[in-house]
């Protein structure tokens, strides 16, 4: 009986990514003291900046070894938000208790760069997104939303990616029936921005104040912030791989996000 050759799902992946049929994209920000920060209003404690202290190097007398010590909040730059992070997700997971397996899974990815172009508030509706869910299919079970709004390009500067002025910061986001219908009606285990935070900009005048952070943390879902690179993801194909640290008791974590797509259908 002549023995056949044992092939997997895993074996498949890795001749897939060698013969770079498969990509593999970062949709992670560089993460440095120049990383754009949020501002929080009084009383609110504000988002420490991401900082490196060096504790010593190799030209230190008697060391063998370079090493700094870490300085940061837990929501700066690409992050991830576990549900305790909001009033409405207090009795949920904390960021080192999510499951790995919910932390990989397929990716939709929504474009409106184009509209947020034009208007910076411009907010994804519950009959925009129903459109492509009629075109690509429903949102997957399992997997995330993408959210491509362009924001990215101004990353590297912290005044033009808060856009902010005397009304507030104005930057794209969703409406809150639609934070709902994600939260509560679809079968993804999070969303994924490109903005500092996954709400709008001007989400605190929306009723109830940050619909995302309320609807989707308060079901027990995530959110990561700060993507980069999204445009060179097609709009179903691809997989997200979201890899916060392990915080015992974190309400969040910065997170190198990837993602695996088809190389020729990638950009």
């Amino acid at each position: 009986m002549t023995s056949r050759p044992h092939t997997s799902a895993s074996t498949d992946l890795i001749t897939s990514l060698a013969e770079g049929s498969l990509r593999v994209v970062d949709l992670t920000a560089p993460l440095s003291s120049g990383t754009p920060i949020l501002p929080l209003p009084e009383p609110m404690h504000p988002i420490p900046r991401f900082e490196l202290e060096r504790l010593n190097d190799w030209d230190d007398p008697g060391e063998i070894s370079f090493q700094n010590h870490i300085h940061t909040g837990e929501h700066v730059g690409t992050h991830f938000d576990a549900p305790v992070h909001w009033s409405s997700g207090r009795d949920l997971e904390d960021v080192g208790s999510v499951p790995a397996a919910r932390l990989v899974g397929p990716a939709a990815v929504v474009d409106k760069s184009a509209e947020c172009a034009k208007d910076p508030d411009y907010l994804l509706g519950l009959d925009e997104l129903k459109a492509w869910e009629r075109e690509h299919g429903a949102l997957p079970e399992g997997g995330w939303l993408v959210y491509r709004t362009g924001w990215d390009a101004r990353s590297d500067d912290q005044a033009a990616f808060l856009n902010a002025d005397d009304n507030g910061p104005h930057t794209p986001g969703f409406t809150a029936e639609c934070a709902r219908y994600l939260a509560e009606e679809t079968g993804i285990v999070g969303i994924g921005v490109e903005t500092v935070g996954t709400d709008a900009g001007q989400a605190f005048r929306f009723e109830p104040p940050f619909p995302v952070h309320h609807f989707m943390l308060g079901n027990g879902k995530y959110g990561v912030t700060q993507l980069r690179n999204v445009g060179e993801l097609p709009p179903v194909g691809a997989v997200l791989v979201v890899a916060p640290l392990r915080i015992v008791g974190g309400s969040g974590s910065p997170a190198r996000v990837l993602a695996l797509t088809p190389a020729a259908e990638g950009k």
